[in-house]
Parts: structure tokens; sequence; C-alpha cells
């Protein structure tokens, strides 16, 4: 028999309420007064009947990040259990994510399940891709930034720091010194494609197969550089290619099925760690004439990404 894990999750809400607890717990649990930096709150209407007949209430609060606020609440003591009900208490709008306490303490906590919708400073790494390349406006990075910064001129951010050509591995090394003095509290992932490209020497007697085995480490390397600033990790996955057109490019070779497996691994990584993946894929399924090369997305196809994009995280 599997021992229960003892898990922290901090509220500043219902689940502070001991009526609560017993509804979902079974019994009021140990709790100790806690503060949350560098967030705020805003409410959120209700529409579960459930989740209102266990508060009482039809507006609960979400949290909202702004440097210089804090929140004050409670972390509360759980077991795998425990932690199994809260998840199911909340509704689909919340999401449940890795945060730091005042304290310095890492615990989990109930955000926005739309990952850029609560942000204020959003840091992007990346690849070409990201950078916007074919797209003299800045690709789809650059449409968020423009309406992102529109939004609140005053105190919204975007930096974009993708480099074209870089991979994970690049991505997860050079980020940590990046990130201080743009004080994010999002950071926004969206590389991989050229970790599943192949020399063409290599890619003439390869056969696909699973995405790199160093996915996980990398990912967990940036999951802990953005936990170590109090920013949301946000994975945004590869786009559609045309892989007819991507057969020599640059003396490498992608593949639809490479890039297939990598998109399956960045989600699976994700769901596995509670970390939110935004998947591209779709905007650009099957519409070739939306890239410049067979990969890179034309000016309209970086709009598409990012209407989608939009959709997925605001």
């Amino acid at each position: 028999m599997t021992e229960s894990r003892p898990h922290t999750l901090f509220s500043f809400g219902t689940l502070m309420d001991e009526r609560v607890q017993t509804a979902l717990f079974g019994r009021a649990v140990p709790t100790a007064p806690a503060s949350l930096a560098g967030y705020t709150t805003r409410p959120l209407p209700i529409t579960d009947p459930a989740v209102i007949a266990a508060s009482g209430l039809d507006v609960h609060l979400t949290l909202e990040r702004k440097i210089g606020a804090a929140v004050e609440g409670a972390v509360l003591h759980l077991t795998d259990q425990d932690l199994a009900a809260a998840d199911a208490y909340e509704v689909d709008d919340y999401a449940r994510r890795r945060v730091v306490l005042t304290s310095g303490e890492s615990t989990w906590a109930y955000l926005d399940a739309k990952p850029l919708r609560s942000a204020q400073r959003i840091v992007i790494v990346g690849d070409s891709i990201a950078y916007g390349r074919c797209d003299p406006r800045g690709g789809w990075a650059g449409h968020l930034a423009a309406a992102h910064i529109a939004g609140n001129e005053a105190e919204h951010r975007v930096f974009n720091l993708a480099i074209p050509g870089s991979t994970l591995t690049d991505i997860s090394e050079q980020t940590p010194a990046l990130l201080g003095p743009r004080l994010p509290d999002t950071l926004l992932v969206a590389a991989g494609i050229n970790d599943s490209a192949l020399p063409l020497a290599v890619a003439e007697t390869h056969v696909d197969g699973p995405a790199p085995a160093h996915l996980a480490d990398r990912l967990g390397s940036l999951a802990a550089t953005a936990l170590g600033h109090n920013a949301r990790l946000v994975v945004a996955g590869p786009t559609w290619i045309d892989e007819a057109r991507t057969r020599d490019y640059e003396g490498l070779r992608f593949t639809r099925a490479r890039a297939l497996d990598l998109r399956a691994s960045l989600r699976a990584w994700c769901i596995g760690n509670h970390v939110d993946f935004l998947d591209m894929w779709e905007p650009l399924r099957e519409k070739s004439e939306l890239l410049v090369d067979g990969l890179h997305p034309t000016p309209e196809g970086h709009e598409a990404v990012y209407r989608h994009l939009n959709a997925l995280s605001r």
C-alpha cells in the first residue's frame, strides 16, 4: 500500500473555511497563516451548483499578478486524498500550480486556468518561430506584446528573448541570467522543434522515434528557474510543419513524426508536472500556404497562431 504524501496548499478564500474543509476532507485540516507576494485578487463568478452549495457563495476570488502587492491567507497541510478532493472542488476556471510564499517556501495554489490572463510581465524564450522570423511585425509574439501592453501600458510588459536556432538545451542554460532585471511573473517557453531535427547524414538512416531523452531534464531546469522568480512556467508546443518542404533545411531534416512526438512529450511532461501547455499545432495544420518554407509561418500564419494562442491563454 502506497503511503500518502504530505502537501501544502496556499488558500486565500473558501478553502480556509472549516465548514468547507469538513465537507471536502471530512475534518478541519491543519493550517498556518501565510502571505503570497506579487499577487492581488479579483472576483470570479461561480456557476457550479455543487461548489456554491459547499461554499455558500456564487462569487469566489482568483489570483492576479501585481508587483508590490501581497495576498494574506493560510497554508493548508493536506494528504494525497485531500489534495485530490480540493482539485475536484475547484471549478475549471482554476489550475493548481506551484508558487513561492513570502517566506520563500514553495507550495501549491489555485491560479487562473488561462495562464496569460492574470500576467503582468511576460518573458518569452524560444527559437526562430517565437522570434518572429519571416514577419516584420515580430510574429505571434509581436501580436501578443502589442495586445498585452495595450491592455495596461503602465504595468504590462513583454520581453521577447527568443533566438533563432535555439534548442531547449540552449534556452535552459541561457535563461537564468536573463530574468532578474526583467522581473517576470510568467515565463513562456516556445521551443523544441530544433531538438527534433536531425542532421541530413543521420536522418537518411534514422528511424523516427521518441522525442529527445533530455527533454524532461531541460524542462525541469526551466521550471526551477521560473519558480526561483515566482514566475509561472507556460510551455508552447510546436507548430505544424509541411514535411515535403523541410527535407533539407540548412543541413537539417524536420519530420512531422518527430514534431508530433515532441508535441506529445511536451504535453505529457506538463500534465505530469502541473505546468501549463499551450498546443500550437492546429492553427497551421494542413495550411501549407501559411508557411514560408514548410517550417516558418508567413505573417498571416503568425497572426493565425497568435489568435489561437490568445483563445487558449487569455
